[in-house]
Formats: structure tokens, C-alpha cells, sequence
């Protein structure tokens, strides 16, 4: 009897405590996510809306008239496009792109559009993948933008090295976007291995633009590589923070807000130390640049604020339950938006008045403090001592049954990681030998801080 009087009082305590879960997370807006985060300046977030604009006039079928442009029009001048693939020339292995010269930013720019929900191809691409399936440089990635990826590499490899020694001076910009963004981001990855297929293009000239990006990469290829990628996102989006398999995301597209809710709590109840431990979970890609644009409780969108910062831990790992989760997907609010920011920067410049001379110093301190927070996530994210071994699988993507690459990327499993304890203390030892070498005229052995600018800590 005394047992059957507990059952109300547990059902009530359970009730109680999923109420307030379920309040804690119907609070929980995206905003939260990068309010430690650094405000990004006019100088490095400026090539983001006209690269939005580029991938825009991909959707087109004739650029000299263009049906769909938005207001000011794409930005680029259609003599200056060097290619444009569709769906036919590509042959579904990728979505269309093209190949842009830009000459008022100096750069040679190849933009892939995102996902095309009405063909099959693309959803072959995006499902075809596996926990744990590929292997990349050390690190886990997503297996059918890994192939795509490739594919437009040796597709167009003899293209981009002609506009390259064509124009010494210019960048190798990549830019995409949803399925678009994963295939550039990887697209980068493959290039910095093999640049000597590009001339020994410099690893600075290197450029990658993922807007609203799928997880395509672990944890430490994320941040090695975030001084060349960079990831936008508007606010809310859900595909950089959908862990659970796209396969069922798009089985589920009907009661999708059914299916975000049950990941939201999967991934709610899932320890973030575990998170991290698994080298095959995967991320968004590279420094992120988050912008926000609405405020918890309140209704209609507020003046955007752009946030950006590269984070081991909290990279957009929760789902928000927001009916504006799929809208801030798409590619053309995600335009006018960092358009909108990228105003109200140049305004905010304008009203301040700040000189030439401040303004250059500024751009160079923004450098450094990059700089510095690019290394210090490397040596936070060496010092979890990630294990290379699998660990028990949660979210991500479904089991391999064999876990073995299918591509040639990948990495013999033998082989040193630099993410093993004897490989993060080697690193270790490099930096300290490079930044504070000893003082060779002083008998005391005091260690000097060189401040000479040193190359970065991982190449």
C-alpha cells in the first residue's frame, strides 16, 4: 500500500522535472550559444554578403538576364565567368557551380549552390555516409562530400592553376552553401594537402566561405583548419546543429519539428565531456560567424549583430526548438541579413569618425587576436587527449559496420596522431622552443618571449 501512494509522488516529481526541461529549452535561444564571443569587424566580415550574392547567381540560367537577382543586383559581371555547370554536366556527383574572376576583390572564386530538394542526386550525396566511415589528415569526415569534394578538385584542377598563374597576386576563394558549404569545406581540406597541383599556392591565399554548413568534419579538423574556413550561420538554422542522421532528418522532412524535439533531447541528456571524447562525431567547419537577429520573448527582428570566435566545446551543439530553424537556412535571408550587419558596421565606422591610421592598426590587431585565439583552440582542443579508437556511438551519423575509408584521404591507422599524448607534447615542446627560446648569454637559463610573429602551430 505504502508502495502504490510513492507512484503519484514519483509521477509528479517527473512531471515537474520534464516541465521544466521543456522550459529551460523553450528558453533557450540560439543567441546564447556566442554570447562570450568576439564582434566581428567590417574588414573581415565584409566579403560574406557578396559571396552570398555569388552563390545566388548560380541559381540562374542566363546571367546577361537574370530573372531572380536581388536587390543591387549579383555583384559580379557575367564576361568575367570563367565556367557554370549544371546538373547535367556534373552528372549528380555535386551541385551546380561556377568558376568567377573577381577582379575588384582580387580573388578566383568557385561557388557551389546548396541542395535542390526535387533531385535524388543530391540527397545520394548527403546520405552517403556512415559513423566513423572516412578518414581525413587525421580526422573523421563526411563521406559523400568528401567524394564530391574530389571530384570537382579533379574536375577543375587545371582551370583554377591556369587563372592562378594567370594572376599571381589573387586568392583561391571557395564559397557555398547547405550541401554546397560541406563540399567547399572539404574541397579545402583536399587543396592545403595537394596545393602542389596548384603552383605551391600559399596556404594564406586560401579562402573558404561554408554558409549555413552541415557537420562535415571532427572536432580537430574543425579547428586546424580555421584559418582558412570560415562558417556562417543565422541564428536559429538547424542543419549545422542536426546530430542525428540526415538519413531520418529527410525521412522525417514531414514532422521534422517532431523529430529536431527528440534529438533536442537526446542531445540535452548527452554528457558534453562525451561529446568530445568521440573523434567521430562531426562539426561545423572552421571559425564561426554567428548572426543574430532575434531576442527570446520578444517579437519581430532586431538591428543583426554578427558574433565570431573559434570554440572547441559549444560549436552549435544544441538544436533550438524555434519555428524559424528552417527559414534561417535559407540562402536568401541569410544574404539580406549580413548584408543588413555589414550596414550597420560601416555606419557604425562612419559615426565614430575613426581615422585611416587607427583603422589600419585596428585591422592588424584583429589579425593577431585571430591569430591568438586560432592557437589557443588548437592547444585546448590537443589538450582533451582525444583518443583515436572509437567510442560508443550516440548521434552523428549510423554505425560502419567496418569503419574503413572509401576514399584515398584517408589516413593509415598505425601512423603517429598528433593528437596522441606523445604527439601533443612534441607540438608542445616545438611552441615553447619557438616562442621562448632560451637566453644563451644568461648563465640564470631564463626563457626569452619572442615577439617576432611565428608561423602557425600546426602546418
Amino acid at each position: 500500500m505504502s508502495i502504490l501512494c510513492c507512484v503519484p509522488v514519483l509521477e509528479c516529481v517527473y512531471c515537474l522535472g520534464c516541465s521544466h526541461w521543456l522550459w529551460k529549452k523553450c528558453m533557450y535561444s540560439a543567441g546564447h550559444e556566442s554570447e562570450s564571443w568576439g564582434l566581428a569587424t567590417p574588414d573581415e566580415f565584409e566579403p560574406i554578403p557578396r559571396l552570398c550574392r555569388f552563390i545566388l547567381a548560380v541559381y540562374e540560367e542566363d546571367l546577361h538576364n537574370p530573372m531572380w537577382a536581388p536587390p543591387g543586383g549579383y555583384g559580379l559581371d557575367p564576361h568575367h565567368v570563367i565556367l557554370k555547370k549544371d546538373y547535367d554536366q556534373t552528372q549528380g556527383r555535386v551541385t551546380p557551380y561556377m568558376i568567377y574572376l573577381d577582379h575588384d576583390s582580387e580573388a578566383v572564386v568557385l561557388a557551389i549552390r546548396g541542395l535542390n530538394l526535387a533531385k535524388e542526386s543530391d540527397y545520394a550525396v548527403l546520405l552517403d555516409n556512415k559513423l566513423g566511415q572516412t578518414k581525413f589528415d587525421g580526422g573523421y569526415v563526411h563521406n559523400g562530400l568528401l567524394k564530391a569534394a574530389v571530384w570537382v578538385f579533379e574536375e577543375e584542377v587545371e582551370v583554377l592553376n591556369r587563372l592562378l598563374e594567370e594572376n599571381p597576386s589573387y586568392s583561391l576563394t571557395f564559397v557555398g552553401h547547405s550541401l554546397g558549404a560541406g563540399v567547399v569545406s572539404l574541397l579545402v581540406l583536399f587543396v592545403v594537402q595537394n596545393r602542389g597541383r596548384l603552383g605551391n599556392i600559399e596556404r594564406k591565399r586560401i579562402r573558404c566561405f561554408a554558409i549555413a554548413p552541415p557537420r562535415c568534419m571532427s572536432l580537430h579538423l574543425a579547428v586546424t583548419y580555421a584559418d582558412v574556413i570560415n562558417s556562417v550561420v543565422l541564428q536559429d538554422d538547424f542543419l549545422p546543429r542536426t546530430t542525428t542522421a540526415l538519413e531520418d532528418v529527410f525521412k522525417s522532412i514531414i514532422c521534422l519539428p517532431c523529430l529536431l524535439c527528440l534529438t533536442c533531447v537526446k542531445d540535452t541528456f548527452t554528457f558534453e565531456e562525451k561529446k568530445l571524447k568521440d573523434t567521430r562525431r562531426l562539426y561545423a567547419p572552421g571559425r564561426l560567424y554567428h548572426i543574430v537577429v532575434r531576442k527570446p520573448l520578444r517579437l519581430g527582428r532586431y538591428p543583426p549583430v554578427v558574433r565570431t570566435a573559434v570554440p572547441v566545446d559549444g560549436r552549435f551543439d544544441q538544436l533550438v526548438l524555434s519555428c524559424n530553424a528552417t527559414a534561417d537556412h535559407a540562402i536568401i535571408w541569410i544574404q539580406r541579413e549580413s548584408q543588413r550587419a555589414l550596414d550597420l558596421m560601416l555606419e557604425e565606422d562612419q559615426v565614430m569618425q575613426i581615422p585611416v591610421e587607427q583603422k589600419i592598426v585596428r585591422q592588424k590587431s584583429v589579425v593577431e587576436e585571430h591569430d591568438e585565439e586560432y592557437r589557443a583552440a588548437i592547444m585546448k582542443a590537443a589538450s582533451l587527449n582525444i583518443p583515436m579508437s572509437p567510442s560508443p556511438s550516440y548521434g552523428t551519423f549510423h554505425d560502419t559496420e567496418g569503419g574503413e575509408s572509401s576514399t584515398g584521404g584517408s589516413v593509415n591507422e598505425g601512423s603517429p596522431s598528433i593528437w596522441s599524448f606523445k604527439g601533443m607534447k612534441r607540438k608542445w615542446n616545438r611552441f615553447v622552443d619557438r616562442h621562448f627560446p632560451m637566453d644563451d648569454d644568461d648563465d640564470s637559463g631564463d626563457m626569452l618571449l619572442k615577439k617576432e610573429e611565428s608561423p602557425a602551430l600546426f602546418v
